[in-house]
């Protein structure tokens, strides 16, 4: 079930929303489903990023462990390439 909601737009918008739209093959209202949507999964993502960043820094402040990011992607472009690879060993920070 859908729930109703009223935008109120100014002009301006409302009007390069309709090109968008037209453009492609959509009307405004799916077009502005489609923009919310795309929206609040982007602010989702961007929320999990960032728990991921917090967690990443608590686990570094708890272990105090680091790994030097040329010798990672040294090693990541290595394996890439198929040859043999030294793995990058953490260090205390």
């Amino acid at each position: 079930m859908s729930a109703s909601t009223t935008l109120k737009l100014p002009e301006d918008l409302k009007a390069r929303v309709c090109v968008e739209a037209a453009a492609a093959g959509k009307t405004a209202h799916a077009w502005m489903i489609d923009a919310i949507e795309a929206q609040a999964a982007l602010a989702k993502r961007r929320g999990e990023f960032v728990g991921s960043a917090l967690r990443a820094e608590e686990e570094v402040a708890q272990y105090g462990l680091v790994y030097d990011a040329d010798e990672v992607f040294s090693y990541l472009t290595q394996k890439l390439a198929g040859t043999k690879a030294k793995k990058p060993v953490a260090r205390k920070l």
